[in-house]
C-alpha cells in the first residue's frame, strides 16, 4: 500500500480533521480516559445521536453506494476517517454491528428490495442491529446449530435459543443463522434471516458481567414468524452468507479497535506522565518506559497490519482469513495495556468507581475487567488461531 495521499485524500482528511474539531461533544471530552471497547449501556442514548450526526455529516458508510446512504469512497477515505477519530479521541458508534456486520452483507446478497429498506437505517442508528449466531452447544462448533425455521407457506417459524448477544436489549433487528433443513449436512441447512426484534414470541434474558454490566444476552424464540421475504442470499445458503458476515465483522474490528487501542494508549501515557514511583514521574523509569514504548509499536504494527487487509479491498477482493491475525494481535496487545495500566497504580488499582480514593474515578479498573472478554468475543482466540493456521499457513487441520 502507498501511504502518500491523493490531494484528494488529503482534502478528505482536511475536511474529517475541521468537522470534528467543531462536533466533537465536549462532554465526551471531559470523561475520555480510556475509552471502553464497547459502549456502555448508560451512553447508548448519547451514542446513538452521535452517530445520527456523524451520518449527517456523510462521516458514516464512506465505502457504501451512494444510492443507500453511503457515499461511495474507497478504504482508503475509511483508513483516514478512523485515524483522524483516534487522534479526535472521538466517540465509538453505537450501532457497529450494522454497519460492520449486517449492511455490508446485505449490500453482498441483499435483493434491492432488501437493500433500499434496511442500508440507510443502519448508518442513520434509526434502526440497531445485534446478531443471532451463538447457541448454548454451538459456539465454536457454529455449524452445529439447533435454532430451527420451519417453512410454513409464506412465512418461517423459529423456535430454538441464542446466548452471548450483544445489544440485543435495545436492537430493533438481528442477524439470525437457523437451522433450515435438519437432514442435510450441518454446513449445508442453514439460512440466514432478517429478524424483526420486535416480533411476537422473542423474549430476552440479561446476562451480567465481572464488571457489572450486562452488555450481552440469552435471546429465546417461540413460534416467531418471520417472512419468507427476510431470507437472505437464498434458503440453506446461510453458511456462505453467514461467513460473509463473519469477514466482514473481522474488518470492522480492525478499523474500530485499531481507533479505541490508540485513545487507550494515549490514556495510558497521560497516566503514567501523571503518576509518580519511588519519588519521580513512572515515565522516567526505564522500564516503565520500556514498556510503554512496546506498546506503541505494538499499536503501529496493528494499524499497519489492518492497511495489508484494505490492500486487498482495494483490489476488490474480500476481506479474508487473514483478519484473523489482527483479532489476535489485539486482544493481547490490550489485555497488556490493561495490566500496565494496574502496575502504575500500584495498590490503588484496587480501588474501584464510587471508592473516595479511585483513580480516574474507577475508569481503568472497568476496562482492566472488561478486557478479560476481548479473547473470547469476535471468535474465541483459539478458533481465530485454527482459522490462520489452516486457511492462511496452509496447515492440516488438528
Amino acid at each position: 500500500m502507498d501511504f502518500a495521499l491523493t490531494p484528494e485524500q488529503q482534502s478528505f482528511r482536511d475536511e474529517v480533521r475541521a468537522w470534528l474539531r467543531q462536533n466533537l461533544p465536549k462532554e465526551w471530552i471531559a470523561r475520555v480516559v480510556s475509552g471502553p471497547d464497547v459502549p456502555r449501556v448508560e451512553a447508548y442514548d448519547f451514542l446513538r445521536q452521535w452517530q445520527k450526526t456523524l451520518y449527517e455529516a456523510g462521516f458514516i458508510g464512506l465505502t457504501w453506494p451512494k444510492e443507500y446512504g453511503g457515499r461511495g469512497l474507497t478504504f482508503m477515505e475509511e483508513l483516514i476517517l478512523h485515524e483522524e477519530m483516534a487522534l479526535a479521541k472521538a466517540p465509538p458508534v453505537l450501532n457497529i454491528l450494522g454497519i460492520g456486520m449486517a449492511g455490508p452483507t446485505i449490500i453482498a446478497y441483499g435483493t434491492e428490495e432488501q437493500k433500499k429498506r434496511y442500508l440507510a437505517k443502519i448508518l442513520s442508528c434509526e434502526e440497531i442491529w445485534c446478531q443471532g449466531y451463538s447457541e448454548p452447544n454451538a459456539g465454536s462448533d457454529l455449524a452445529s446449530l439447533q435454532c430451527r425455521a420451519v417453512r410454513d407457506g409464506d412465512h418461517f417459524v423459529v423456535n430454538g435459543q441464542k446466548v452471548w448477544t450483544s445489544l440485543a436489549q435495545v436492537a430493533d433487528w438481528m442477524m439470525l443463522l437457523a437451522r433450515t433443513d435438519p437432514d442435510a449436512p450441518k454446513h449445508k441447512g442453514i439460512t440466514y434471516f432478517l429478524l424483526d426484534m420486535h416480533s411476537p414470541g422473542i423474549s430476552i434474558r440479561p446476562l451480567r458481567q465481572i464488571t457489572g454490566d450486562a452488555e450481552f444476552n440469552e435471546v429465546f424464540f417461540e413460534n416467531v414468524g418471520i417472512p419468507a421475504g427476510n431470507v437472505l442470499g437464498g434458503v440453506n445458503n446461510g453458511w456462505q452468507v453467514g461467513i460473509t458476515t463473519l469477514m466482514y465483522e473481522r474488518l470492522a474490528l480492525g478499523f474500530g479497535l485499531q481507533v479505541r487501542l490508540r485513545i487507550a494508549l494515549d490514556a495510558l501515557v497521560g497516566l503514567a506522565k501523571r503518576t509518580r514511583r519511588n519519588g519521580d514521574f513512572a515515565t522516567r523509569d526505564p522500564i516503565m518506559r520500556q514498556k510503554l514504548a512496546q506498546l506503541w509499536i505494538d499499536t503501529e504494527v496493528f494499524k499497519y497490519t489492518g492497511a495489508r487487509a484494505i490492500t486487498k479491498l482495494l483490489k476488490g477482493e474480500m476481506p479474508g482469513a487473514e483478519a484473523s491475525t489482527g483479532k489476535v494481535w489485539w486482544c493481547e496487545m490490550h489485555e497488556r495495556l490493561q495490566e500496565v495500566a494496574m502496575e502504575l497504580q500500584g495498590p490503588y488499582h484496587q480501588l474501584m468507581a464510587g471508592t473516595e480514593r479511585a483513580i480516574d474515578q474507577g475508569l481503568w479498573q472497568y476496562t482492566f475487567l472488561r478486557s478479560r472478554a476481548n479473547s473470547i468475543e469476535g471468535g474465541t482466540t483459539e478458533i481465530q488461531k485454527n482459522i490462520i493456521g489452516e486457511r492462511v499457513l496452509g496447515l492440516p487441520k488438528g
